[in-house]
């Protein structure tokens, strides 16, 4: 498998339930949707979805209650099967691969992390972390080592011997990650893992996740229905509505440009100025004279703001990662996204 080619691939990906799915769909009119799906008594859970995934990428699915975005994921670790569409996972069709390569899939190359932690209440802290390894046939003393490193790295070191009756939710909740990590996935699967703890222990969480996100790379999967989860989180969002993607993109482009009257109205809240990063306003420099020191282009315009205001340059040199300049940005319409448009 390339660099370049995606871990996960989906063509236009349907997940409809209902008597004889895959005949309706078969027969189904391209123009049909999700009101005359459902009139004619089916639910279309996933419509026609087409999206990659890169390597070590972290891509959070938005959306309401029953847009999609758990079946979409289950259909992605084939935990339920597909009506229609193909998905590759490695470069290999999911749907083609035996039950054998299948669980081997699973077991060596996935993580899956969801609301309920799923802990076994009669073992420790250890024991649970290594549950998974055991189901792998590993050897007790290698399995311990993997378990007390996955625990250490989740920041619960000295917890071992601890059941999960004796822990926080928040304790839990980092188990259930360390149980997961321990197989040492490729992929990692994370469906609200966040949304039944407190605010400052989710928080903290986060803050964790982003941490091992750091040192691990993983490619991920997170859904999610808290914007500003995803906005910490996410280097693509994926934002559904009735089974389908909506818009897919980077959280600033979605904020300055969303595709659709849906992804305009989900995001109307959101504070621009704290999403939207210099990059994102550079336009090409096409041989203007450029003068003074360049603006960081990852940093947000939120974190520009005094300078922006005390600036008096019409257009502002960006720089890139390596302090090269890579455009020129307009100061007046970083204000604008600061303080909004003059009216």
């Amino acid at each position: 498998m390339s660099p370049s080619q995606p871990v996960i691939s989906c063509r236009n990906v349907w997940k409809l339930f209902g008597p004889r799915p895959e005949s309706y769909l078969a027969g189904l009119d391209p123009a049909a949707g999700f009101d005359a799906i459902r009139a004619d008594g089916y639910v279309p859970a996933v419509r026609d979805v087409s999206l990659d995934i890169a390597r070590g990428e972290m891509l959070v699915i938005m959306g309401l209650s029953g847009s999609g975005k758990s079946t979409l994921v289950r259909c992605m670790s084939r935990l339920i099967e597909i009506t229609g569409g193909e998905i590759d996972v490695d470069g290999r069709v999911i749907g083609a691969l035996s039950e054998r390569e299948l669980i081997d899939l699973r077991r060596n190359k996935m993580g899956m992390v969801f609301q309920n932690f799923g802990l076994l209440p009669h073992r420790t802290v250890l024991d649970n972390v290594a549950f998974p390894l055991e189901m792998r046939g590993q050897d007790i003393h290698a399995r311990r080592a993997r378990a007390l490193e996955v625990i250490e790295l989740v920041g619960l070191a000295g917890r071992e011997d601890y059941f999960p009756r004796e822990l926080s939710g928040g304790q839990q909740q980092r188990v259930g990650i360390a149980r997961s990590l321990a197989i040492e996935p490729d992929i990692w699967f994370l469906d609200e893992p966040f949304s039944a703890l407190d605010p400052l222990i989710r928080r903290e969480m986060q803050d964790e996740f982003l941490r091992l996100q750091a040192m691990l790379g993983k490619t991920i999967v997170f859904i999610t229905h808290d914007f500003d989860e995803a906005l910490r989180l996410a280097d693509r969002i994926a934002i559904m509505k009735d089974g389908a993607v909506e818009q897919c993109d980077r959280p600033d482009r979605i904020v300055m440009n969303p595709a659709t009257d849906y992804v305009a109205k989900f995001i109307e809240d959101v504070e621009k100025a704290r999403v939207v990063h210099a990059r994102a306003l550079a336009q090409p420099v096409d041989g203007q004279t450029l003068t003074g020191a360049p603006v960081d282009g990852s940093k947000t315009i939120s974190q520009l703001a005094r300078l922006l205001v005390n600036d008096d340059r019409a257009i502002l040199p960006v720089s890139g990662p390596d302090g090269r300049v890579i455009g020129a940005m307009d100061r007046q319409q970083a204000l604008d996204v600061l303080l909004g448009a003059a009216q």
